[in-house]
């Protein structure tokens, strides 16, 4: 009996499947070997998470080379037996990377990783029972499991990013290259694919599917590798910072600069307020790019567990104080030049103040005034004719 993989007509997803195994090693060797992005010159992006994904692409290349012999079995039974190593295979590196790749994306802690291989356990002890005792009954079980593991995990995951969403506005004021959300589009990709392979057809429809969310998939990880910051590098003080809020020193009636992670007895509200207004609003260092609650600590001379409680009493977070500053400087700089008449585009006024990326200065400012930069800037134009 032929395999239906050898007729003349499935040539091209012959073609296909080879393409992507071959797309998956050039992305593994691409991380490996490039020392720089292409996508994002300017990115440092976590080390971890680069050697994670590209041990998934290596391993999704194997992935290919270990279900080969499939195209050339004409047996069925044979078939069956090679789809179940395969899957055994699957289940002892595919999935638990991309647990683990989830898991590197969000940068707040460390989640243990060992609880990606116990995941996968109970289907690898089905999958081998099923080869050894040749019966298909315990699939629809393993099937089942799998799914349920993917729901779970899809919901852990929601709950993760939104902490570690919370985590981001506390420490940062500039969030570009530091949201995770776009993992979840790749989780819901995974749990999709899930569904088509549990309850859905074996036929080559569903491999073409597979090949394309392979392609897909492949393209995804490669764009979020190299768009992530790896939050993990200190970010240096700048010529700005040195400039208008050099560090204080001990004696000039100045609180001394501290390590963040030992709190100092400056915690009292109205002592942390006067502190930012002397060396954060007067000396306007929120203008300073990827100004970090911990660098904003130091200045000001107490640590950021004191700084972090002070912005929660106050009842906002450490991006919304920054982003509120540098909005309100934005409102400053563009009356100036309409007063002064000198040309400016709201691009080059968000930068001044602050904003690494207008994308970003767009969303404050709306959540800050209830309207968009051009809707402001047209009802201040009506104003005042």
């Amino acid at each position: 009996m032929m395999n239906e993989y050898q007729t003349p007509e499935h040539f091209f997803y012959l073609m296909l499947y080879g393409a992507v195994a071959m797309l998956s090693l050039t992305a593994c060797c691409y991380l490996l070997f490039r020392r720089s992005n292409a996508i994002a010159p300017d990115v440092t992006p976590p080390i971890r998470l680069r050697r994670w994904v590209a041990v998934f692409f290596a391993f999704m290349t194997l992935s290919h080379a270990w279900y080969m012999p499939i195209l050339y079995l004409s047996s069925s039974e044979d078939v069956l037996q090679c789809y179940l190593v395969g899957a055994i295979l699957d289940f002892m590196t595919l999935i638990p990377l991309v647990i683990i790749i989830l898991f590197s994306m969000l940068q707040d802690r460390r989640r243990p990783q060992w609880i990606a291989f116990v995941m996968v356990v109970p289907p690898i002890v089905g999958l081998a029972a099923s080869i050894i005792s040749h019966s298909t009954a315990l699939i629809p079980i393993i099937y089942t499991y799998h799914l349920l593991t993917g729901i779970g995990f899809t919901i852990y995951m929601v709950r993760a990013t939104k902490q570690y969403g919370r985590w981001l506005r506390d420490n940062y004021a500039d969030l570009e290259h530091k949201e995770v959300w776009q993992s979840l589009v790749v989780l819901a990709f995974i749990v999709l694919v899930l569904g088509v392979y549990s309850f859905g057809s074996k036929g080559i429809v569903y491999q073409y599917i597979a090949q394309v969310n392979n392609i897909i998939l492949i393209g995804y990880l490669l764009w979020r590798v190299e768009t992530l910051s790896d939050l993990s590098i200190s970010q240096p003080q700048n010529a700005l910072n040195a400039e208008l809020c050099p560090n204080p020193q001990p004696g000039n009636d100045t609180p001394a600069e501290t390590d963040s992670a030992v709190p100092q007895p400056v915690w009292p509200a109205k002592d942390i307020g006067a502190l930012l207004q002397r060396y954060c609003i007067d000396v306007r260092l929120y203008l300073q790019h990827d100004l970090s609650l911990v660098q904003l600590a130091k200045a000001i001379g107490t640590n950021r567990l004191y700084l972090s409680q002070y912005f929660s009493a106050q009842g906002t977070n450490y991006n919304a104080y920054i982003n509120a500053l540098r909005i309100n400087h934005f409102i400053s700089l563009y009356q100036k030049a309409v007063n002064e008449q000198h040309p400016f585009t709201a691009q080059q006024l968000a930068h001044e103040s602050g904003f690494r990326s207008y994308s970003t200065f767009s969303a404050a400012f709306k959540r800050k005034t209830g309207m968009s930069v051009s809707a402001w800037i047209k009802d201040q134009r009506l104003e005042k004719d």
